[in-house]
């Protein structure tokens, strides 16, 4: 009789790094958290390259953190407030001593659900809002409204998703398309407000 294996679980890294910036080549934890999916280098060096390798006083708020790579990634270009909003508080924890261990003046980290920091922070208040939730949890729709609220009018929103995001979809949250990338089964999108 023949057995076939079963399908091994995918581990996660259990770092990831800094790709750019005054903190370039620092590796950051990851966690083993259900729902936890680090951006890849790859796709962070090629979202950065979309948006400008020095981000020098743009105001961030990375909204499902987790590793917080992507607003660290923010923080060492040059941001001069980056806002880690993180409900885990495990991970909390964890961000908390990156940002210690690097001493990053720009950055701030508070515990609490994503979509409700966003609809607390000032209107229009944020250059660049990073929306990575947990695939599972569907709040896709609730995040990207929030998330224009929270963006001024020529700022960005980056989302991370399992689909491809267009056309009615984000017009109907007042969004459109700036770029777009597919990395293995995640769907990196670029948006703005519009006019």
């Amino acid at each position: 009789m023949r057995r076939t294996a079963a399908p091994a679980r995918r581990s996660l890294p259990n770092q990831v790094r800094i790709i750019g910036g005054q903190w370039k080549r620092t590796l950051l934890p990851v966690a083993d958290r259900p729902g936890l999916r680090p951006t890849p280098d790859r796709v962070r060096e090629t979202l950065f390259n979309w948006l400008g390798q020095d981000l020098t006083g743009w105001r961030c708020v990375d909204a499902f953190a987790g590793t917080g790579a992507l607003g660290l990634e923010a923080g060492s270009r040059g941001a001069s407030d980056v806002l880690l909003v993180e409900a885990d508080g495990a991970l909390v924890d964890q961000l908390r001593a990156v940002v210690k261990r690097l001493d990053a003046q720009n950055v701030r980290v508070q515990r609490g659900n994503a979509l409700s920091v966003l609809a607390s922070l000032p209107p229009a208040g944020a250059d660049l809002v990073f929306l990575d939730p947990p695939f599972e949890a569907d709040l896709f729709d609730k995040a990207l409204a929030a998330a224009r609220r929270a963006v001024r009018e020529q700022g960005y929103i980056y989302l991370e998703a399992p689909t491809l995001w267009e056309g009615e979809a984000l017009a109907r949250h007042g969004l459109e398309g700036v770029r777009h990338m597919k990395a293995g089964a995640v769907h990196g999108h670029l948006l703005r407000r519009t006019a």
